[in-house]
């Protein structure tokens, strides 16, 4: 991710089969990644969500299906909380700037 997101949201599910998946954040060439095992019996049901920060630069979130080949997930990471927005709050309203 670029070094201004803050934190990402991560949503796993399947489509009613089981989830078992493993969530790797590494953060930088030499530090230890930070693993999550989750294991859910329905992950239409019951889906998993998480928000994690990742400050800095040189991070990347890793997810891994853990599950046999017949039990798919779908998985979605994205950028959660961006700082360094410059003049903008966290409201949507620019602040100190003509439009």
């Amino acid at each position: 991710f670029n070094p201004t997101v803050d934190s990402v949201a991560i949503i796993l599910k399947t489509d009613g089969r089981p989830l078992n998946a493993r969530i790797e954040l590494l953060q930088g060439p030499n530090n230890n990644k930070q693993v999550v095992e989750l294991y859910t019996e329905d992950g239409l049901d019951r889906p998993f969500f998480a928000i994690v920060e990742t400050p800095g630069s040189g991070n990347v979130v890793r997810v891994v299906n853990t599950a046999p080949v017949e039990f798919p997930l779908y998985a979605s990471v994205d950028a959660y909380r961006v700082g360094g927005g410059g003049d903008w709050a966290d409201d949507g309203l620019m602040i100190g700037r003509a439009f």
